[in-house]
This record gives C-alpha cells, structure tokens and sequence, in this order.
C-alpha cells in the first residue's frame, strides 16, 4: 500500500462522531496530526475533524491545522464565538472538493481492494484509540463508558464513513450552540442559512433541502420526532421497563434520535407501570440519581433551559411523579417521569430530545394507534404486548421510520434492516447494503447485436406494422400470425 493510499479516504468526508451526540469533543488529543498524517505508517484513512477545537484538513498533500484553543464548552458559551482564526469558508471547501473531484475522476477510488483497505484502515484507527474516544466523550458529555462503546466505539465506522457529509450537517444543525464547534461550523455553511436553530427536525431538514435544491443535490435526511412507547397489560413489566429505560436514559439520557419521546398506556395500567419503572430506575441510577455516573448531562446551557421550559409549563408542572431535580452549573437534569400529561402541553407538541419521559393514559391500549397517527410521523416506534392482534394493528397502521415490538432501539443496529425516517422524520434509508443503495447511482446499460435488425420499428408507418405492433405488444399469438401475413379482420 503506497503512502497515498493510505491516508486517503472513499469519502470526502469522514466527521468522528456519533452523529446525535450534539456536542463538541476533545479528540484533538485522540487523532492529532502526528497519528492521522505521518509518523511510523500507521496508514488511517484522510479524514475532516471537526471535534473541539482543532480541525485537521488534508488537501493536495499538505497538512493543516486549526491551533489548540483549549476551552470548556461552558467558558465557550460565556465568551462567545472566539474561533475566528483559519476559517474554513467556502472557498477553502469549494478547493477541497475539487480535488476530491479530481481524485475520484482518476479511477483509484473505484476497485473492491482500495476501498477495503480504507475501511480496515478506519476500523483499526477506531480500535487503537477506543480508550481515548471514551475518555473525550466522558469529558464532554458525561458518558458512561460501557455507553460510549456501544453507541461510539461500535458505531463509529458505520456512523462517519457511510454518510458523512449527512452526519457534518446534522451537526452543525444539533449542535447549533456548543461553543467552538458552532462558531467555526457557523461561518462555513453560513452560505446555506444554517442559522441558530434548534434540533435536527423538519425545520432543520427543510433547510437542508433548500440549500441541495440549489445544485440537484440528493439528500438523505435522517432527522427525528416524537417516537412513541405504547405499553399494553399482561407483559412482563420487570423486563419492559429495563428496555424502555435503557432506550431512554441508558442511550445518552434521552438524548437520541430514535429515544422513546412519551408513552401512552391505559388508565388502570398506568401506576403500576410508574412504580415499576421507579423501581428499576432506582436500581440502575441509585436513590440520589442526580449523582450517577452512568447518566450523560444534558449537551449545553441552551439544551437545559429549553428543557426546564418544558418542566415549568402550567399544564405539566404538577403532573411529575419522579425526578424533576435540575443542576444548572453541572448540566444535570435527573430522570423524570410525567404521568396523564395534556397532549396540548408544550412538552407534547416537540421533540424532547432529553431525560423527561411523558405518560399519557387511554381507556382502551387500541386507541393508541389513532393518538400516534395524529401527529407527525416519528423517526420510531414501539410497542410492548403479548397481544398478536394488538402488534398486528401496530404494525399495519402506524407509519412510523421503524418499529420495535418489547423493545426499543435495538433496530437501529441490525444492519440487515433499512434505518430513515418518513415524512416530517426524515427520507431515505441506510445501514448495511442500503447505505450502499442510497448513495450509489443504478446505471442502466443494455448490449445488444446488430443482428436481426427488425424493420416494424422504422418508418415509413403502415397499418400493417400498427396491426403487428399491437399483436407483438398484447402477445396475441394469433394475431400475430395474422399480422405477418397480411390477413385482418375487416
């Protein structure tokens, strides 16, 4: 493997990120110029790192890199936007895809073998530096380790090499007041209006589009809403509410895309779900969940004011059964629980995107479907019963980007299932041979003889050719026949 090869990578873009983590990470450390670009053939892949707060760029052979403004999150918040050294800006990316364009163009991009290799390059970049990505996300985010395996360390490769330029996007948009990291996005896809805007929902999609629309561009939009857990009787209720707590708290505390968003469940069912996923919460976070280590804090300031607004709107303020405690200077918020929640409440009409979990209660568990499909379809959905009727119903009339039946989020990493939203979720589909499918052109190429060159397709046009023609078409054997030789039925 020549030395170009080795640095050089299939995509243009490859962001190191889980791409709903919405926070900056200090990777400068983890992948630094010595270990990306030279020193000993360690051979990984180019990539574009856009971690807090060094940006590495690899362009024409050259090496380039932001200087090492080392700076918390918070102090970055506080300060404003101090990163105006060394933009990126259009231009410098307009030079970078060019030449990305002229590399592609070459052909060496094409063969099997090259892009295996970029891939084992990539996997084994993420291997030998597994220790320091999950001590940057403990930094940054207050991730558990073990979190920080599952949802990073084996997702890595899929998340940053099958769409990167999605994942850039998303982002930018997510991440839209984390300090260092947005002011120096900020600038670079100012051209596109990504403004500050929060989340990674229809609004932001809808400007994605419209900067594409520009340049027929196709996107695949991956983008989120209000996933559902509906919560039938007769299950086991010990394992239900472990998963259901592990898709929400356990997956950077309820901040993900495919997290359960509320449940809804029955009126008499209802307290016995509430005391069992106490229970279990007690048992995984402790008594004094504000101070467990095994929960992520929320991103930024901005992330915890929107949701304390949540916390605090009139309709809901007295409907908290569990948690509810905040810590502003820390980013805590506990695991909260809200049961028999008014729909019009402001915590109902938006993507959480955080620790509080909703109850809304039904006197039937069938009326949940109709509850699901009166909003915006949701990036995810789930449903818990024993019921084969009731999973039937689920599955045939909620459309939702996936479902899970007695459990949730485990979809997301089988790689044989398409993952995307619908609708106000997102468009598209990836993971597996469908990433594969979604950025790859089918090009349709027909080869055919000069021989038995057929005379009916050409002019001058007869009747005798139009009976022919139709007789070929309906596959009218006798017809056919008729046309060949003349006869016809006037």
């Amino acid at each position: 493997m020549t030395h170009t090869e080795s640095i050089n990578c299939h995509y243009s873009l490859s962001v190191i990120s889980n791409h709903r983590t919405r926070h900056p990470c200090t990777l400068s450390s983890v992948l630094s110029p010595t270990n990306c670009m030279h020193g000993g053939g360690v051979g990984y892949p180019q990539l574009w790192l856009i971690y807090r707060p060094r940006i590495l760029i690899r362009k024409h052979g050259r090496r380039e890199s932001l200087p090492d403004t080392s700076i918390s999150t918070m102090e970055s918040e506080k300060k404003g936007d101090s990163c105006t050294s060394s933009a990126f800006d259009a231009a410098a990316a307009s030079g970078l895809v060019e030449g990305l364009r002229v590399e592609f163009s070459s052909g060496k991009t094409r063969s099997y073998q090259w892009r295996e290799r970029q891939l084992k390059c990539l996997l084994r970049m993420t291997e030998e530096n597994e220790q320091e990505i999950a001590r940057a996300l403990r930094e940054d985010l207050s991730k558990p380790e073990l979190e920080a395996f599952i949802f990073e360390s084996l997702l890595l490769v899929a998340a940053g090499l099958r769409n990167p330029l999605r994942i850039l996007l998303a982002m930018v948009s997510e991440n839209s007041h984390s300090g260092h990291f947005y002011g120096s996005c900020r600038r670079r896809f100012s051209e596109y209006s990504m403004e500050e805007k929060h989340g990674g929902n229809g609004k932001v999609g809808r400007i994605v589009m419209a900067a594409a629309t520009k340049h027929l561009t196709p996107v695949q939009l991956e983008l989120g809403g209000k996933s559902p857990v509906v919560v039938d009787s007769g299950i086991d209720l010990k394992v239900s509410c472990r998963r259901i707590i592990a898709g929400k708290w356990g997956c950077n505390n309820g901040q993900a895309c495919i997290s359960p968003d509320y449940v809804i469940t029955t009126k008499d069912y209802a307290p016995k779900l509430v005391d069992a996923l106490k229970h279990e919460l007690q048992r995984f976070y402790g008594k004094n969940q504000m101070e467990s280590n095994d929960l992520s804090r929320i991103v930024n300031s901005n992330h915890f004011s929107r949701l304390s607004k949540l916390l605090d709107d009139d309709k809901v303020s007295g409907k908290v059964v569990h948690g509810g405690e905040r810590n502003e200077s820390k980013l805590k918020i506990a695991p909260t629980l809200l049961l028999d929640v008014p729909r019009d409440s402001l915590i109902m009409k938006e993507e959480i995107f955080g620790p509080l979990l909703p109850i809304l209660t039904v006197d039937r568990i069938e009326e949940s479907c109709d509850i699901i499909n009166s909003g915006t379809k949701p990036l995810a959905a789930y449903l818990f019963t024993n019921d084969k009727k009731l999973t039937e119903k689920f599955v045939m009339s909620v459309s939702a980007g996936g479902l899970a039946v007695n459990d949730t989020i485990t979809h997301f990493g089988v790689p044989s299932l398409p993952f995307g939203g619908v609708g106000e979720s997102g468009m598209g589909a990836y993971h597996g041979k469908f990433s594969f499918d979604a950025f790859s052109h089918k090009k349709a190429v027909l080869y055919r003889s000069l021989l038995g060159d057929a005379a009916l397709r050409y002019p001058p046009y007869t009747k005798r050719k139009l009976r022919l023609l139709k007789a070929l078409i309906t596959g009218n054997f006798f017809a056919i026949i008729r046309a060949i030789f003349g006869f016809s039925r006037d």
